[in-house]
């Protein structure tokens, strides 16, 4: 039985997709995209060149699309968040993005590392 209920439950996702499809199809944003693509690559075809050579031209125009990098400082990491933590004792406060800095491994060895966690600001 599992074998028809697996049937029935693809015939069912096969009707919605083709439902969907058709939809797409109707919209007119997508059919002068589609017609973008068929001309973009009817120009290529033309010229012989491939998708890696057009990314090329296309680079030499607008430097910021090479490797498919737009606008990032060459890390693919995101930022640590930012940490801000006050001392009680004193008043003072530390923002860090890691936990390595030289007033917080101060504060650690004088009040211990739970205290100084404890500090940490929301």
């Amino acid at each position: 039985m599992a074998k028809i209920n697996d049937y029935y439950q693809k015939k069912q996702l096969v009707e919605k997709l083709s439902a969907e499809l058709q939809q797409l199809e109707q919209d007119q944003a997508l059919k002068h995209e589609l017609a973008f693509d068929r001309e973009v690559r009817d120009l290529m075809e033309k010229h012989n060149k491939t998708p890696k050579d057009v990314l090329q031209v296309l680079g030499a125009i607008d430097p910021s699309i090479v490797n498919g990098k737009a606008d990032t400082a060459g890390s693919s990491r995101p930022k640590r968040p930012m940490k801000t933590y006050k001392n009680p004792h004193t008043g003072e406060m530390v923002q860090t993005r890691g936990g390595n800095h030289k007033t917080l491994n101060e504060w650690r060895d004088k009040y211990g590392k739970e205290a100084v966690q404890s500090w940490q600001q929301n």
